[in-house]
């Protein structure tokens, strides 16, 4: 055999084997526990309807908050605040051995629907928490101001 011919041999028999060979790896680093805090959540003793209602009223006043939208039927609240979409969500806790009373929930989530533990979130369910009571009594009142209203239009 002709010596070139032999030398590329030999080139492309070493290059083939060398493909097969696989590097040693060191295995993946642990990975690094998440600190996961508790999601925001407040609890409000009043009906979901009336607590959707105050909420989205105090979002609506609220300095920061852009409020987008919102569904009674979903009982939520579509908002922007501090450069993040959100959406604050009333939920109606039923009623157990363990909660006794009318009570709903209130979140505030990600657009994609995953709770939210930021500051951003903490801060802004700080302010409805300091303020629902309030604004839960006002709707209340309002409510019952209608439907006092609408009984005595149909007594006439």
């Amino acid at each position: 055999m002709h010596p070139r011919l032999l030398a590329v041999l030999a080139t492309g028999c070493a290059l083939a084997l060398a493909g097969c060979v696989q590097p040693t790896r060191e295995p993946a680093p642990a990975p690094v526990p998440v600190v996961v805090d508790t999601p925001v959540q407040l609890t409000v003793h009043a009906g979901m309807n009336d607590t959707w209602n105050a909420v989205g009223q105090l979002l609506v006043a609220m300095p920061g908050v852009t409020w987008e939208g919102r569904s009674q039927m979903m009982g939520l609240n579509a908002i922007r605040y501090r450069g993040e979409e959100l959406m604050v969500i009333a939920r109606a806790v039923p009623v157990t051995t363990s909660v006794q009373t009318v009570t709903t929930e209130v979140t505030v989530v990600t657009t994609a629907g995953s709770r939210v533990h930021g500051a951003a979130a903490t801060d802004l369910l700080a302010r409805l928490e300091r303020a629902l009571p309030a604004e839960i009594e006002r709707v209340q009142a309002g409510l019952a101001a209608q439907e006092s209203d609408r009984q005595k239009v149909g007594r006439k």
